[in-house]
């Protein structure tokens, strides 16, 4: 759900809890004879200081796919253990570029983390987030997965390649490349897969083109797109694997499929520089703690500490590639999703699609 804002409760009980406290002090003073109305407001506001800070309140901006992680299992975790005893959570989800604009607009942020890495380089640029962002334990990324082409139960298309999604006569969903950043991910696991194959750029991009002339559907996010395949739309839906570990678990009638030749989904993570410290360091120190790597883990998102990737859970494709080969999400951002120059704008264009994000 796109900006969904969610703030945990255990903030207002902590915030009742030291008023009492404040107001019982304030009354021992007073039967006491000490002090006067001023130095009876200061010690009010240093009470009321005390409640709402703390390990202080972090703000979640993220894309949309982990939305239940961080609430349901991320956050708690971290509040469970002494630095993150004291920290509560507000949050805010949706399509990657969305979420990104939004913060560089305004939107309060702490921790950001989003589908793709050219959101991140936004910030940067902006001015929101340190240019070393990526200097961070496992360059920064929070967690992995891989592009998988979710099927109808019975794969009743018998799709088993992306070759397969390009040839055969087959309704595609993938969200719109200008709003999400599992729609680039898409885009560059087709074209990486015919490059795999000797392909020309010329060539993979033809594909690209191909791919995005079957979508029936292009929503503005991965979840919005999962969504519309599982409501009947489509025959396949390309996207993370994790998404559709979570839907079959939720016990929707589909299955995935990991190709041979596909991209590894990088997802990039950061405090921004107005984010409260420790309790934003922290809390990322958490998330690729054992603990927190086991819970992406258990959701369906491959661990980004190798040691913990179960390769029964997480099969490694025969022909695993990565957005490094194709130079980095600056350079691909640029000559792919430039919204005026790109080449990826110029086949929307002509598909009728838009391009405003």
């Amino acid at each position: 759900m796109r900006n969904a804002r969610n703030t945990r409760r255990r903030s207002v009980k902590a915030g009742l809890s030291a008023a009492v406290l404040t107001l019982l002090i304030a009354v021992f003073a007073v039967g006491c004879g000490g002090g006067d109305d001023s130095s009876s407001s200061s010690s009010a506001d240093t009470g009321s200081s005390s409640s709402s800070g703390g390990g202080g309140e972090l703000s979640v901006v993220g894309y949309s796919t982990p939305e239940a992680v961080y609430q349901e299992a991320l956050e708690p975790g971290f509040e469970g253990t002494p630095e993150g005893a004291d920290v509560t959570f507000s949050n805010s989800f949706g399509a990657s570029g969305d979420q990104s604009r939004a913060v560089e607009a305004g939107q309060p942020a702490s921790v950001v983390h989003f589908a793709q890495a050219g959101d991140m380089s936004r910030l940067v640029e902006a001015g929101l987030v340190d240019k070393n962002w990526d200097k961070q334990p496992y360059d920064g990324i929070a967690q992995d997965s891989v592009v998988v082409i979710t099927v109808r139960s019975g794969n009743p298309e018998g799709i088993k390649t992306l070759d397969d999604v390009l040839t055969k006569d087959v309704g595609v969903v993938t969200p719109n490349p200008f709003s999400s950043g599992a729609a680039r991910w898409n885009i560059m696991a087709v074209y990486g897969s015919q490059i795999s194959e000797g392909k020309s750029p010329a060539q993979a991009l033809e594909a690209v083109k191909t791919l995005l002339g079957k979508a029936v559907a292009q929503p503005g996010s991965a979840r919005d797109a999962l969504s519309a395949f599982t409501q009947g739309e489509g025959d396949v839906l390309l996207g993370y694997e994790n998404e559709a570990i979570k839907a079959i678990d939720e016990g929707e009638d589909i299955e995935y499929v990991i190709p041979p030749s596909t991209i590894l989904i990088e997802t990039p993570i950061a405090v921004t520089k107005e984010a409260p410290e420790p309790a934003a360091q922290d809390f990322l120190n958490y998330i690729w703690s054992d603990a927190g790597q086991e819970l992406w883990a258990e959701t369906g998102y491959r661990p980004v500490n190798p040691k913990l990737v179960d390769p029964k859970q997480f099969p490694t494709p025969k022909d695993l590639f990565t957005i490094a080969d194709f130079g980095g999400w600056d350079k691909v951002n640029e000559e792919f999703f430039d919204d005026e120059t790109g080449s990826v704008a110029k086949i929307e264009e002509e598909l009728g699609v838009s391009t405003a994000g």
